[in-house]
């Protein structure tokens, strides 16, 4: 998985996908990262990317000019096959490959407009083979470069942040858990929040006691039936207590059915 990110600061993304589970998976070239400074192709001396709206109003614009030569930048960086990411030489370096007929990269436009994020959408983006996110500053971008590049808008929630790094940054770690190898544990990410569309059930480590409060027999039992039991059970509930909108699309088997019913009695 490839990922280019489209920002007027650099240093954030870097910084933050180079540390942590993000960070071993680029070292041991599971996934790449390109970041392209959009400032790069300013369009004058002074390195602005940035004017005025028409129509007026408050706040400034990002120019269409620059953006759009950035995100060309990207596509002509994917069309090569090389990656520019100095942490990782292992992850194409400058070695240039041709692809034939290869397909055009979905540019993702951060934006409050856009579509929820949700696992599925992590788990639909995860299928492809590189992603560009182009991330939004002060009042937005110029819409005609998004008409010309954009080809997805998705959004973290209903809010509103200063830019679109951050949003880019938690889809990035959403989809490339989703990378086989970059979670130590195969199981980890088909057993968590959002799959089946129930929340995680509760975990526990060591110490057996901990002010006052014990570690459920059932998890100390060694019995794996009863343990996996015991946790379907516990993602129900949570998801029926803390989402009640996501537990009426959970597919219940007879087990569950039962169980449900039990807590009415």
């Amino acid at each position: 998985m490839h990922f280019v990110v489209l920002t007027l600061f650099k240093e954030m993304v870097e910084t933050i996908m180079n540390t942590s589970i993000m960070g071993r998976a680029l070292d041991k070239g599971l996934i790449s990262l390109d970041v392209i400074d959009i400032r790069d192709y300013a369009e004058n001396k002074h390195n602005r990317v940035d004017d005025y709206p028409y129509g007026g109003g408050a706040g400034m614009v990002m120019q269409a000019g620059p953006v759009y030569k950035a995100c060309e930048a990207a596509r002509e960086l994917i069309g090569q096959g090389k990656c520019i990411n100095e942490n990782d030489e292992t992850a194409g370096g400058t070695e240039t490959v041709e692809p034939a007929d290869k397909k055009r990269t979905r540019l993702i436009y951060l934006s409050p407009i856009g579509r929820p994020f949700t696992q599925e959408v992590a788990k639909e983006l995860s299928k492809e083979e590189d992603l560009i996110f182009l991330c939004g500053h002060y009042e937005g971008i110029d819409e005609r470069v998004l008409e010309l590049e954009a080809d997805d808008y998705i959004s973290l929630g209903d809010f509103v942040l200063t830019g679109g790094e951050l949003p880019a940054i938690c889809i990035m770690d959403a989809v490339a858990r989703l990378v086989p190898g970059v979670l130590s544990n195969d199981e980890s990410a088909s057993d968590e929040s959002f799959e089946g569309n129930t929340l995680e059930y509760p975990q526990y480590t060591r110490p057996e006691e901990f002010m006052g409060m014990t570690v459920p027999d059932v998890l100390l039992s060694g019995h794996h039936a009863n343990i996996k039991q015991w946790r379907r059970e516990q993602s129900l509930l949570r998801t029926l207590k803390n989402r009640p909108d996501l537990f009426e699309k959970v597919e219940l088997d007879k087990k569950d059915k039962k169980f449900l019913k039990s807590l009415e009695e």
